[in-house]
């Protein structure tokens, strides 16, 4: 039989290649999106598109409803991967900024899980990737709401992990570090709404983040396509035995190494250097 997976996200970037990537394997996609723009879009193209948006409760039942009824109840896989940064300095981030971020970053891929296990469960198998990041292994300046969020996904995720041993069902992280999408550009309005730069004792400094921001510099250092990410995938949907972590990219495979061997206060100057 086909098997199926759900993947979060799809509008662009590691979701769209994730959802390419699959059907061409012979796999059924539902490449959510969060706006229906999006998704008409994908229906275009051949998939089934549920609208989801992980900040709306409703749109996560809504979506899984339709999975499970186009499958007869069944999903084989599931891969959160939507999610949004909103730089600035930590002492400039507003309850309200942290409380939206972690609506999407965490609390949606959390609610969404929780909704899949039961059907996992019943069907005796199933596999869970949450698409983490490289910050959720280090912190990084300007970094901080979305690092929150990606700590708190890799502990939720290695519990579960855990707890989920003798069950059929696999937890999965992957960790890419830099990678072509379109995160940047999407953080902007997320900046602008939540970030008195203009106030903030750190004012001058924003100007780098801001240039960073707004301007097209091209790729960054050591950056990879959305198909490297994949091919991770891959391997954590359809191996007999998925690893735990999966790293994408030269800058997470090094500071994964640099975390474990060096002194916090060591790390915490090399980071800062750049």
């Amino acid at each position: 039989m086909q098997r199926s997976v759900l993947i979060t996200g799809c509008s662009s970037g590691i979701g769209l290649d994730a959802a390419r990537g699959l059907r061409a394997r012979g796999w059924r996609v539902f490449a959510s999106c969060r706006q229906q723009a999006d998704c008409d879009r994908l229906i275009a193209e051949g998939f089934d598109s549920p609208r989801l948006d992980y900040a709306d409760e409703s749109s996560i039942a809504d979506a899984l409803a339709q999975v499970l009824e186009a499958t007869g109840g069944t999903l084989d896989a599931l891969y959160n991967n939507g999610a949004f940064g909103c730089p600035g300095a930590v002492e400039d981030l507003p309850r309200g900024a942290l409380r939206e971020i972690f609506e999407t970053n965490l609390f949606g891929y959390q609610d969404l899980t929780c909704r899949v296990i039961p059907v996992m469960r019943a069907q005796g198998h199933g596999r869970i990737v949450n698409c983490s990041s490289v910050l959720g292994l280090v912190g990084m300046k300007w970094r901080g709401a979305y690092v929150a969020t990606k700590f708190a996904l890799e502990g939720l995720t290695d519990v579960l992990r855990i707890e989920m041993r003798g069950t059929g069902i696999h937890i999965c992280l992957i960790e890419p570090g830099p990678v072509t999408s379109r995160i940047r550009a999407n953080a902007i309005p997320h900046f602008e709404k939540w970030i008195d730069w203009e106030n903030s004792a750190r004012a001058p400094e924003y100007a780098s983040l801001r240039e960073r921001l707004y301007e097209d510099r091209g790729p960054d250092r050591f950056e990879l396509p959305a198909a490297s990410v994949t091919k991770k995938l891959v391997h954590a949907l359809e191996s007999r035995k998925p690893r735990a972590r999966y790293y994408v990219t030269t800058p997470t495979y090094l500071m994964g190494a640099l975390r474990r061997i060096l002194p916090t206060r060591t790390l915490d100057w090399l980071i800062a250097k750049g």
